[in-house]
């Protein structure tokens, strides 16, 4: 398995809407273990294929909080089909913005449609950080981070430091 490279906004890679897989191939099998490798490392606990500079719809996610104990989820064209009327607000993260939070407020449950490895369509209930992140790495999907559901005020400073993070970073 490889560790990729992330990709860290500001980036227009980051604002493009993912293609639909027609069906799942070995190199498709091997992305999402090279994602998930790669989330472990950076850490993190989810990470959508656009971030490694992939336009395909696929995302794995792991909120477990202990390594004895891993639940993960390798998502091949997630769907959310059904979302509760309540409301949670999480203090999100991305590791395509490092070491930026704010509070984000999304549906509390969620159920999510999508193909696993050996392409059979799977159906999962979620709530909580899990709604949360799964909803979040959906968005990364659909070319939106979570600064876009915050404050304009907000989200400018924040991606003017990363600016100045890349640009630092280079030199």
């Amino acid at each position: 398995m490889a560790i990729l490279p992330i990709i860290v906004a500001p980036d227009p890679r980051l604002k493009v809407k993912c293609d639909e897989l027609t069906h799942v191939e070995e190199e498709h099998v091997r992305l999402l273990d090279d994602m998930l490798d790669t989330m472990y490392d950076a850490p993190g606990i989810g990470l959508a294929a656009p971030q490694v500079g992939v336009t395909k719809r696929l995302i794995v996610i792991d909120v477990t909080e202990s390594d004895d104990s891993r639940h993960t989820y390798k998502m091949i064209n997630p769907k959310i089909t059904w979302f509760s009327d309540e409301l949670s607000n999480y203090e999100e993260g991305c590791l395509s913005l490092p070491e930026h939070y704010a509070n984000v407020i999304r549906p509390e449950q969620i159920c999510v449609e999508f193909l696993d490895y050996e392409g059979k369509l799977k159906t999962i209930d979620a709530k909580g950080v899990l709604a949360t992140c799964i909803q979040h790495e959906i968005d990364h999907l659909d070319g939106t981070l979570f600064v876009d559901h915050i404050t304009k005020l907000r989200r400018d400073l924040i991606l003017r430091k990363l600016k100045k993070y890349k640009s630092e970073k280079k030199t």
